[in-house]
């Protein structure tokens, strides 16, 4: 991916920009950057503000952070197993330069791992093909023991370090505009507005909590979702000779590189360093399901390497923790793991060998919980979370809005009175409050009930009242005269 499709992804410039900055270069020569600048299409603090937040690009082997041994091995590994033969696909399996990969290439054939097999008969290629000899198959297999990762160089934890600083989240700034754009689709107040904007800004860990079914997890979604920056994942870091993966393709969105003009050219001659993947602040969620082993690298005894906790991959991101207080593990138990890291703003993780180390801490955690946050969290803790948010039920002007849209969403037809009908069976006859997610809850049955019947899809007075049967059961606060 170059420079000019990462401007491109941010939003910075569009592909006929730079399709026109590449015509302008044509014409005039120079820098494409400049070309940009001068035309009027960015700003030069722009372009430098992008390229601040970039992995630095090796250009020697020192420059990767890792020893020669280990790319070495990294290097056999793939030969060995996937067959390549050519530099160019060697640069491509290991993200690395292809003057990286000759420097490789040279120290294996010094150390007789290696023989060069002359030029490749593909055509249009002038590659030499490399394979391995015996001794360079031992190595091999050695390193197969040691463990079976084959892919992209990892990074060193230092270099991990300092881009997580690079990219933290405190760095952006989300205004007034992009909270209520991010909140378009639901029924919120600008009191609530004017609460969650602080508190995402804050870049500090949330609570959300009241009743069930009035949208926290809607919220919590969208508050991860709302930072637009692009950040660099990579595919997994070097910590004393053990490899953790990171990037995950099912929960890490990747920014594709544009397939238009923007690919004409580089801004700068260098493109991204290849063992970082550009992709949104990823956002993960998870629920009853967490544990504390779950928070603990987990290491495969099998292929002997290792694949990220949640947590890390959710670092210069959003890590909801969703129904709290119904995990399997206490509570307290699991608040205790997050003490550190909320307080202190970095994480510890242990090797299997007992090594540990330290890692910078930046996301944003956020707890959502049904329950009653005193019985959860004892004051001290409490304390550790700056931003305590009830989310309360709707109002009852907010509860038609939400009935109203969703109806419409579905193509049903409300008769008259019917919204006044169900908010006093529920309020008054009943007792229960209203709740945002009970209208697509009604409405759902009565779809249902329609086409079960080979009707039209309507809101009646007489199918509410039998879908408010199943909204509760009897125990539970419904009485029959909303049967």
């Amino acid at each position: 991916m170059q420079i000019s499709q990462v401007l491109v992804a941010h939003g910075l410039v569009s592909a006929e920009d730079v399709h026109t900055a590449v015509l302008h270069q044509r014409q005039n020569g120079g820098k494409l950057d400049q070309h940009l600048v001068d035309l009027g299409l960015i700003d030069a603090t722009a372009i430098n503000a992008v390229m601040s937040k970039l992995p630095a690009t090796p250009r020697t082997i020192a420059e990767t952070g890792i020893g020669m041994n280990q790319l070495l091995r990294l290097l056999l590994k793939a030969i060995t197993v996937d067959g390549i033969e050519l530099p160019s696909q060697m640069a491509q399996r290991l993200k690395l330069s292809a003057n990286i990969i000759l420097a490789i290439l040279q120290d294996a054939i010094d150390k007789r791992l290696i023989e060069n097999l002359g030029p490749s008969n593909l055509a249009n290629s002038s590659e030499e093909r490399f394979v391995p000899t015996t001794h360079g198959r031992q190595w091999a297999a050695e390193a197969l023991a040691q463990n079976q990762y084959i892919g992209p160089t990892p990074v060193s934890l230092e270099d991990y370090s300092s881009q997580i600083m690079r990219q933290r989240m405190a760095n952006e700034r989300v205004d007034r505009q992009a909270v209520v754009e991010a909140f378009a689709d639901l029924v919120i107040t600008d009191n609530m507005i004017g609460k969650l904007g602080p508190a995402v800004n804050s870049s500090s860990s949330i609570l959300l909590y009241g009743a069930p079914g009035n949208g926290k997890t809607s919220i919590a979604e969208r508050l991860g979702a709302i930072f637009p920056d692009i950040v660099y994942i990579p595919y997994c870091v070097e910590v004393e000779g053990q490899i953790i993966k990171v990037f995950d393709p099912s929960i890490h969105q990747m920014i594709e590189p544009p397939t238009t003009a923007a690919a004409i050219g580089s801004i700068r001659t260098e493109q991204l360093d290849g063992r970082w993947v550009p992709c949104r602040r990823p956002v993960i969620i998870t629920g009853g399901e967490l544990t504390l082993e779950m928070l603990d690298l987990q290491f495969s005894s099998d292929a002997k390497f290792y694949e990220a906790p949640l947590h890390l991959k959710a670092l210069n991101g959003t890590f909801i923790i969703d129904d709290f207080g119904r995990q399997l593990v206490r509570p307290t138990d699991l608040l205790n793991r997050w003490i550190v890291p909320l307080e202190s703003r970095v994480d510890y993780l242990k090797l299997h060998t007992g090594k540990s180390f330290m890692i910078p801490f930046d996301e944003i955690v956020i707890f959502s919980t049904n329950m009653e946050p005193d019985d959860l969290m004892d004051p001290a803790f409490l304390r550790r979370i700056p931003y305590k948010l009830e989310i309360p039920g709707p109002s009852e002007d907010g509860y038609r809005v939400i009935f109203e849209a969703v109806a419409g969403k579905r193509g049903v037809r409300i008769e008259p009175g019917v919204l006044d009908f169900v908010i006093d069976e529920l309020q008054v006859r009943s007792g229960q409050p209203l709740a945002c997610y009970q209208p697509k809850f009604i409405v759902e049955q009565v779809v249902a009930s329609c086409k079960f019947a080979g009707e039209e899809p309507t809101l009646t007075q007489e199918l509410v009242a039998e879908a408010l049967t199943n909204l509760y059961t009897k125990t539970s606060g419904m009485t029959a005269a909303a049967v």
